[in-house]
């Protein structure tokens, strides 16, 4: 299969069957390849996001082992927004709707990372958001194919207004929204002072 051949199997793949979080956790294939998320119209109107053409993906990522463990084992996943770029992206642009609380992705050693988590309940709200209004294809990634070079290509296609890399467009909203959490995150205090219970404002 040629790469052209490759980048078509893979737009079509994620263009098709789409799986809800309950059918994604036994549908998903635990293999390596690429994957995108749908949002539901009331997603788009939340994120405060308009697509640019018909069934245009959220976001798209690529996963190295295993697309059940990365999808639905860490992206819906309580707890795991420290880890995850889709959930921060995300929990930035949800902040006001849904009154998000951004603390340090590790409590016990805040490390100043822009990498922040959420408080449980915003981690909670965040997952049941996802489950809620969220979609997911997938595409595996045929034996020798170079992931990452196919990844490049499919994003910079679908243009999905999430991705923050090789999408090849600023994106300044959204990176201002993050930016706003981690400043956020790393003042957050655990005594409840300034910071702990704040879920800043966006512009």
């Amino acid at each position: 299969m040629t790469r052209d051949h490759t980048i078509t199997a893979a737009l079509d793949s994620l263009a098709g069957v789409r799986h809800s979080h309950a059918d994604a956790v036994r549908l998903v294939p635990k293999e390596p390849g690429l994957y995108a998320f749908y949002g539901d119209e009331p997603a788009w109107d939340e994120l405060g996001l308009s697509p640019g053409f018909d069934d245009q993906p959220l976001y798209v990522g690529k996963a190295e082992r295993n697309l059940n463990g990365r999808d639905v084992g860490t992206h819906f996943a309580v707890g795991k927004t420290g880890s995850s770029t889709v959930r921060r992206s995300l929990a930035a642009l949800l902040v006001d709707e849904m009154s998000l609380v951004a603390v340090p992705r590790n409590l016990a050693k805040p490390d100043g990372s822009a990498n922040y988590a959420l408080d449980v309940a915003g981690e909670g709200s965040l997952s049941r958001w996802m489950e809620q209004r969220l979609s997911l294809a997938t595409w595996s990634k045929p034996a020798g194919v170079g992931l990452d070079e196919i990844e490049t290509e499919v994003v910079r296609r679908l243009r999905p207004p999430l991705n923050l890399n090789k999408v090849g467009e600023p994106r300044a909203r959204l990176r201002a929204a993050r930016q706003r959490m981690a400043s956020a995150a790393r003042a957050w205090q655990p005594d409840g002072g300034e910071g702990a219970n704040q879920s800043h404002q966006l512009t």
